[in-house]
Formats: C-alpha cells, sequence, structure tokens
C-alpha cells in the first residue's frame, strides 16, 4: 500500500513530496521562485526526486476526471434544453454558468492565503459538492416552468432565467474552486497538472458522446456524474487521502438518488418538455402513442402515431375541393430533439397517391416524364414518396443523420412505409457531397424542407450551420444536373416580413450566375403559398415556352402564388412602398424610425400598358396581392437585374445570401439596427437564437468586469501595486481565452460541413483540441528556458497556421466529406492537431512563470481573467461568424495570438520590490 508522506503541517503537496519541515507553508510554496531559472529547472527536478507515484497519480486523475466532469455537465445542460426547451437558451446558461470559473478566480485572489494553507479541504469540500448541487440544479430547474415563449410578454419568465442561471452556476462553481485551488498548490509545476486538465476534459468528451448511445436526455446526467464520482475516488487515493472516502460516498448516494429516487417520490421531473415544443402538441393526442424511439449523438428521435397527426407541407387548399378522399392515419410524427414533426408516410394506395399531385414537390415532375432522381436529404420520406408516385424510374436518396435511417430500418416503421428504403438506392451521407464527387447526372435533383423544422420554432431557432443550402451546394446541385435537368428547392415561408425565403433566392441566383450567368433569366421559375412553402425551380439550360405555361397553368390550378418565371412583369412602381412599408412595419416609433406612412407615400398604381392578358396579377395593391408576394417578386426582379444590393441595403432585414463561409438561415437583424428593436422583441421571437447571443456576450463582458476589478480593488495597496506588467498580464490572458475557445467554436462549426452533425463536430473538436493541447502543455516546459525566443516564434507560427486554416479550411473539409465515416474521423484530428498542439504552450508555460516568480496572487487573477475571456469568446465567435462569417473567426483568433506578443514581456516581468516572495529569476 502506497504510504503518504505529510510535512509538518500534516498537508500533502501536489507531486506526494514530504514538505520541508523546517519552512512554512508559504514559504515553501515560493520557494522555488528564489533561484535564476536555469536553477528553477533544476529545482523542480529536486522537488519532484521523492515522488510517491499513487499520490501523484492520483492528483493527475482526479484533475482530468473532474474537468471532465464539467465538460459533460456543459453537455448535458445544452442536451437537457434543446429537447425540453431550445438549444440557444442552453447556450446562455452555459456560458453566463461557466463565469463561475472567473467568480472563484476572483474569490481566490482576495482570500489566496487562506486558500493556500487550506487548499486539501477546500479541494476536497469543492469536490465533494459538485455532483449534489448538478443533480439538485437540475430538479430545481425543471422544476421552475420556463417557458421562453412568454419571456417577453410574462416577467415572471425573466425571473425564472435569472433562477436557472444563479442554479446552473453553482456546480460550475464548485468545479472551478476545486481546480483553482489545485493549480494553485501546483504552480511550480502548472504544465503537468493543465495537461491532465485539457487532455482529461478531452477524452472525457469521447465518453459522454459514447454515453449518448445508452442514455436519454433525461438521464445523460449520469455521465458527468459516473465521472465526477470516479474524481472523487482518485482524490481518495491521491492527494485527498483515505478519510475522505466516506464523505464522497454519502455525496455519491446523495446525488445519484437525487436523480433516480427523489423524482419519483416527489413527482418531480429530470426533463420538462415545453409546451409548446412540437413532441408537446402529440403527446397531448387522446390517441397519441409513441412506436419509435432512440437516442444517439445524432439526436434523440421519437415517432408517434395518431389519427389527429396530419403532415402536408404546402399542401393546395384546392386539394379538399378537388380530392374525394384525403389519406386517412396516412402519417408518423417523427421528433428530432422533441422539434418537428417531421412526416413519415404510410404506404398509400394508388387510389390515395392523387394526393401528392397537390404538394409543391410535385411541379418538377410536371415537366419530367420518367426522370432519374436525386433526393438531397431523405428525411422523413414525403418527397422519396412523390418522387415513386410520379414516373421517376430512378430514384437515389442521401441522409446524413444515421439514426433516421436506422429508424426506417425499425420493423415498426420499416412496415408502415411498405419498406420505402429499399425501393431505392440510399446514400448514408451528405447528398451535397456525393454529388459533388459522383461523375452521375440527374434528370431531377430535389431538397424539399432539408433541414428546415426549426425554420418555423416558436422559441426561434439556434444559430445552426445549414451547408445544404449554401451558395457553394447549390452551385454543386446545378452542375450535378443532366441537360434539361431541373433542381427543385422548397423552403418553409412562414415569416412575415419574408426573411429566409428571400436568403434563398439571393442564394440561389448567386449561384446560377457562377453556373450558368447567359441562361439565368430564363432558368428560374418560382411559386409560393402564403404563410406555408415557397418552391424554386431551376433548369440547366433554361426553360422552353412551353414548360413555362405548364408550370404556369399548374400553379393557377393549385391557386399558387407566381413569383418569377422568365418573362415575368414587375410593376417597380411598387419598390419604395413596399420597402417603407415593411421599415414602418418593425420600426414605426422606435428610436430612429420612419414615421407612419401618409397616403401621398403610396406609389402610384397604375401600370404602364402592353401586358399579356394571361400574365399573372401585376402585384399591385389594387389586386389584391400580399405584400409577402409582392416582395418575393422585387427580389427575383432585382436578382435577375443585377440590383439586389441596393434593394437588399434598404430591406429591413439582412437577407445575405448563404455560403460556405456563413451558412446561416440567421441574423437577420442588422447589427446597426439593435439598439432600436428592444422595445419590440415580440417582433423578433424567431431570432432569439441570434439575440440571445448578443445578450451573452453583453453580460459576459459586464459580469467579467465586474470580476475581474474586485480583486484589483481588495487589494490594489497590498498585491498588485508592486507588481509589474498588470496591464499587459490581463491582454496575455484575455487574449489566450477568447483566442483558444474562438479557434474550437469555430473549427466546430467549420467540421460540421465534414462530419454532418453538429454533436459529433463538437465531440470530436472538443477532444482533438483538448487532448492535442494538452500534449502541448506537458511538453511546454521544456520552453521555459528559452521562452523569451521561444514564445514569440510560437505565437507567429500559431497565427499563420489559423489564418491559412480560415481561407483554406472549407476547401479541405469539403473534399473529405464524401469518404468514409472513419476516415473523415481521422482526417479531423489530423487536421486540428498542428495548431492545437502549439496552442498548448502558452498558458502553462505564462502560469509557471507567475507561479516561479512568486506572484501567486497574479496566478490566480490571470486563470480567472483567461475563463472570463474564453466566455466572452464563446459569445464573440457567433456574433462575428454571422456577421463576418465563419473564416473571420479563426483569423480574428490568430490576431489575438499575435497581440499576445508583446503582452507576454509583461507576464514575466520582474517586480520592482523584491520581498521574501517576490525576488528576481533569469528567464
Amino acid at each position: 500500500m502506497t504510504q503518504i508522506r505529510l510535512g509538518r503541517d500534516g498537508d500533502l503537496n501536489p507531486e506526494g513530496v514530504r514538505a520541508a519541515p523546517h519552512r512554512p507553508l508559504k514559504d515553501d510554496m515560493n520557494d522555488a521562485s528564489k533561484l535564476p531559472a536555469a536553477d528553477i529547472l533544476d529545482a523542480e527536478t529536486q522537488f519532484d526526486s521523492e515522488p510517491v507515484p499513487g499520490s501523484r497519480l492520483g492528483l493527475y486523475f482526479a484533475v482530468g476526471l473532474g474537468a471532465g466532469a464539467v465538460i459533460a455537465l456543459q453537455i448535458d445542460v445544452m442536451r437537457v434544453f434543446s429537447v425540453g426547451s431550445w438549444a440557444h437558451f442552453g447556450s446562455l446558461v452555459v456560458s453566463l454558468a461557466m463565469l463561475g470559473f472567473g467568480l472563484a478566480s476572483a474569490t481566490m485572489t482576495v482570500a489566496k492565503d487562506w486558500f493556500a494553507r487550506r487548499w486539501r479541504g477546500a479541494a476536497t469540500f469543492s469536490l465533494a459538492l459538485f455532483g449534489p448541487l448538478a443533480v439538485g440544479a437540475n430538479l430545481y430547474v425543471q422544476h421552475l416552468g420556463f417557458n421562453a415563449i412568454f419571456l417577453v410578454s410574462d416577467p415572471a419568465q425573466k425571473w425564472k432565467l435569472l433562477q436557472i442561471f444563479l442554479a446552473e452556476l453553482t456546480p460550475f462553481l464548485a468545479g472551478a474552486f476545486f481546480l483553482g485551488c489545485v493549480f494553485l498548490r501546483s504552480n511550480r509545476t502548472f504544465g503537468r497538472v493543465y495537461f491532465a486538465d485539457l487532455a482529461g476534459a478531452g477524452l472525457c468528451g469521447l465518453v459522454v458522446l459514447l454515453a449518448m448511445y445508452v442514455f436519454t436526455p433525461a438521464n445523460l446526467i449520469v455521465a458527468p456524474l459516473a465521472l465526477w464520482f470516479a474524481a472523487c475516488l482518485a482524490w481518495t487515493f491521491g492527494p485527498g487521502g483515505r478519510v475522505t472516502l466516506v464523505p464522497f460516498v454519502a455525496a455519491g448516494v446523495v446525488a445519484f438518488a437525487g436523480h433516480f429516487v427523489a423524482p419519483q417520490m416527489f413527482g418531480l421531473k429530470t426533463l420538462a418538455v415545453n409546451d409548446y415544443k412540437g413532441v408537446a402538441y402529440a403527446r397531448k393526442f387522446p390517441d397519441a402513442k409513441k412506436v419509435y424511439e432512440s437516442a444517439s449523438p445524432f439526436g434523440f428521435l421519437e415517432a408517434y402515431s395518431s389519427s389527429y397527426l396530419h403532415f402536408a407541407p404546402g399542401l393546395s387548399d384546392n386539394a379538399g375541393f378537388t380530392l374525394p378522399t384525403m389519406p386517412v392515419n396516412a402519417y408518423l410524427g417523427l421528433y428530432i430533439d422533441g422539434d418537428g414533426p417531421i412526416g413519415i408516410m404510410r404506404d398509400l394506395t394508388d387510389k390515395e397517391t392523387a394526393y401528392f399531385h397537390f404538394l409543391p414537390m410535385v411541379y418538377p415532375y410536371v415537366i419530367k416524364s420518367a426522370p432519374k432522381t436525386f433526393i438531397v436529404q431523405f428525411g422523413g420520406g414525403i418527397s422519396t414518396e412523390v418522387a415513386l408516385h410520379s414516373g421517376a424510374k430512378d430514384v437515389t436518396v442521401a441522409e446524413g443523420n444515421r439514426a433516421v435511417l436506422e429508424a426506417f430500418h425499425d420493423d415498426v416503421i420499416r412496415n408502415f412505409t411498405g419498406d420505402i428504403l429499399s425501393k431505392v438506392r440510399v446514400i448514408g451521407y451528405e447528398g451535397r457531397h456525393f454529388l459533388a464527387q459522383t461523375t452521375e447526372r440527374f434528370d431531377i435533383i430535389d431538397l424539399s424542407l432539408a433541414d428546415s423544422v426549426g425554420l418555423s420554432n416558436p422559441g426561434g431557432f439556434a444559430i445552426v450551420e445549414k451547408f445544404s443550402y449554401t451558395q457553394e451546394a447549390m452551385e454543386t446541385y446545378m452542375r450535378a444536373l443532366a441537360p434539361g435537368g431541373v433542381l427543385s428547392v422548397t423552403l418553409w415561408n412562414k415569416e412575415e416580413p419574408p426573411k429566409s425565403v428571400l436568403k434563398l433566392y439571393a442564394t440561389m441566383a448567386t449561384a446560377a450566375r457562377e453556373v450558368d450567368p447567359a441562361h439565368m433569366a430564363n432558368s428560374f421559375f418560382v411559386a409560393s403559398s402564403y404563410l406555408s412553402t415557397a418552391t424554386v425551380l431551376y433548369k440547366n439550360g433554361g426553360f422552353t415556352p412551353d414548360e413555362i405555361e405548364k408550370l404556369r397553368a399548374h400553379t393557377r390550378a393549385m391557386s399558387f402564388d407566381e413569383i418569377y418565371s422568365p418573362g415575368f412583369f414587375y410593376d417597380s412602381s411598387q419598390t419604395d412602398s413596399t420597402l417603407a412599408g415593411y421599415v414602418e412595419q418593425i420600426f414605426a416609433g422606435a428610436a430612429g424610425g420612419p414615421p407612419a406612412a401618409e397616403p401621398s407615400e403610396v406609389a402610384d398604381a397604375n401600370a404602364p400598358g402592353g401586358q399579356d392578358a394571361d400574365a399573372p396579377p401585376s402585384g399591385k395593391p389594387d389586386d389584391g396581392v400580399l405584400p409577402a408576394t409582392v416582395m418575393g417578386r422585387l427580389a427575383w426582379h432585382a436578382l435577375v437585374a443585377g440590383q439586389w444590393p441596393q434593394i437588399a441595403d434598404r430591406y429591413v432585414f439582412n437577407t445575405r445570401a448563404l455560403t460556405n463561409d456563413a451558412p446561416y438561415f440567421a441574423a437577420y437583424v442588422k447589427t446597426a439596427d439593435l439598439p432600436r428593436v428592444l422595445d419590440r422583441l415580440e417582433l423578433l421571437q424567431d431570432e432569439w437564437g441570434y439575440l440571445l447571443i448578443w445578450a451573452t456576450l453583453g453580460v459576459a463582458c459586464l459580469t467579467a468586469t465586474v470580476l475581474l476589478v474586485i480583486p484589483l480593488i481588495w487589494g490594489w495597496r497590498t498585491i498588485f501595486s508592486r507588481s509589474r506588467g498588470k496591464l499587459l498580464t490581463v491582454v496575455y490572458f484575455a487574449c489566450l481565452g477568447a483566442g483558444y475557445i474562438m479557434v474550437e467554436v469555430g473549427l466546430i462549426a467549420h467540421f460540421v460541413m465534414a462530419l454532418g452533425n453538429p454533436t459529433i463536430s463538437a465531440s470530436v473538436l472538443i477532444t482533438g483540441m483538448l487532448v492535442f493541447s494538452g500534449l502541448g502543455a506537458l511538453t511546454s516546459e521544456r520552453a521555459l528556458p528559452h521562452m523569451r525566443t521561444v514564445m514569440p516564434v510560437l505565437f507567429v507560427a500559431v497565427a499563420a497556421l489559423l489564418i491559412l486554416y480560415g481561407l483554406f479550411l472549407g476547401r479541405a473539409l469539403d473534399a473529405i466529406g464524401a469518404i468514409p465515416y472513419a476516415a473523415r474521423l481521422l482526417c479531423s484530428f489530423l487536421l486540428i492537431a498542428p495548431p492545437a498542439y502549439l496552442m498548448g504552450f502558452p498558458m502553462p508555460v505564462a502560469m509557471t512563470t507567475l507561479g516561479r516568480l512568486g506572484k501567486d496572487h497574479m496566478f490566480v487573477w490571470a486563470w480567472g481573467v483567461n475563463g472570463c475571456f474564453s466566455v466572452i469568446g464563446a459569445a464573440a465567435a457567433p456574433v462575428i461568424a454571422t456577421n463576418f462569417g465563419l473564416a473571420a473567426v479563426i483569423e480574428v483568433a490568430g490576431l489575438a495570438y499575435l497581440l499576445a506578443i508583446p503582452a507576454f514581456y509583461g507576464v514575466i516581468a520582474r517586480d520592482r520590490v523584491q520581498g521574501p516572495e517576490q525576488v528576481e529569476a533569469r528567464a
């Protein structure tokens, strides 16, 4: 059995070495700083010359598992909010809760001496609290009944959101105090402990990924609890000592019983689903029955059957008048993370399939007979059913979500659909990647309602990458068409004023101008139905007059609105009034907003003569055409004429085209207009995901400022007044905190392009970044003797790599997206490794230097600066991405590392006044 060796004060140092019996603890912690830099390394070697292997190993495992538990809890909170509420509110809560590290730093900076003397007890107590607090916070949050839908109208919801933040803060605060105590005690060998912190957190990210296959979101908290309890055991057999075993076991019983037993005894919920989530409606149907459920990193899938379920996206109102019967009990509702439904259609009889004729997805089959069809995203299979029953001779479907394909192989759904997947060729990854690599050409390529359930969420939608809809993806689809082939894209059109459809229009028009500018004006046909769907057809080589007439006739028969066709007449006299009307609708009465429109400002409705009698309505006010329809026609008129930039500048919302660099159906509110919408947020509920990021950034900046100033005010005379390089130290650790997290967040978004799933991308990036950075931290001690020359070169290398990644990473990820999934994962790790490894050096080098210089207060404070700016960087990254692109996020991070070069010399500056704890060190 390993014997624990104690110093005079009965305390064990972090390396398991006997503390010097003739010195007080305070002097012992700073003794190494009394040596020149060259001797510090020798001192550290001697410091480790009497190791207690079990204790040291226990310390490293406890730190790694404890940090992993914190990461796992972040993921768990996000998953619970994704399923029970909306993911962007989870992002807000987690981001602000992580300010617990800043609060812990501020507290420890002020009370450094107390924590230094009682580091083991404080660390043990904090670690023991983490599990029970995590469970208690979740139960309390689920009990509150927070409803984001009424956040603006009901003041009580704001207080509930604050309570959620404070409750979720508590476990992160406990984890921060545990890690902070260990870091403070290990300040002279910080690189090794930091390696354990990073590598442990990264590897535990994979544990959580695997746990998603085993536990539903309601029980996913088991993963962080298991990691936490393992950390407790490691601490018991390490620095904590055997006496901590009983308290840890008691805390474990409280935590696990609190999650599994207390809810049953007291009627509590471990995951409460908002009443406005799609799955909540399905569960309330009288005859609702759950027929399928699966949990995985690809989402929590539930399928329900009910006679009340109807799924007919864009169905013409004329169907009810024309069809003798509508299909009965024809659908299952598929919900992913509570959002939906995605309609799964049963195998219809030939008589029932007449219903397909009234769906917008049938448009390309109006002019194409016996086509070879490609479905970009299988989804619930409705586009596939339309293709199979509309004469397609060959159908290929792609689906990047493996969980969806597995659901359709399940007996219940397979029998319900008549085994639809057996009737088509299946591509088990993203359709855009397949089309980019294949030499096949298709008569019809269909992209209908892919990834767009969130565009109609009552709680808004998160900032999620939609790579299937980008300009580059559209160019790929267009180039994969056979001569005369048709690309058909259908999108939800439930917004007024229109937003998403205008982005789609701009994206497809830009792509067509790149692929075939000569035929652009003749290559599009667009139709929509108000507050339902919009369909855009693009034909390779342009539509013939006969095809245009067939499409127009079908549009009139369905009572759809024709938005654009070759030769379509648009009355440009409506442009000014239409744009001004939307500005007035949103901003009338706001600061700087327009006054109410006067009757004289309405444009003259008289159109020029010469319009064809069979042409569609002109869109003049007296035609009764809705403003959204007029706006669509105005958009296409401007896009074809090359006048869209001027119109887009005057439109009330941002309608920039989607690209691989900015693949977002989000950020519609222009940055300059943000102050003007604060008193009318109820008009922008679908933008809450974007607006909450700004709120998170603002609150994080304000809170971080307070947390960083508190130690300065409290200890200026006794701590900071004699310390040189304070401002540069703040700049240095701010650059590291913001730069690192921005790289992580930016790369997660980038890698969705190749990996196809945000959860998988986050897990791979978190694991790869942290593990490789941990390896960098482990080897960083070798740079200490030469840090004045090594570190500037390293910063330049990091910045150069990041800028190159910002410029060229998208092309590399697009190329590897079509290779087998295991190879994609391997390539992803290889791409992550170079910058992540180098980014592991700056933090431990600087922290170790502060520790060895005896700047213990600065050591703790710098750790807090890094943590606070990590939260700020995490909130700033999506703001930058949505406004300037993903590449800008990586490039800004690169500039942050360049800015750290001059700041580094402030970190290693010697203090003016040399006391017993602050002595000269040669770097």
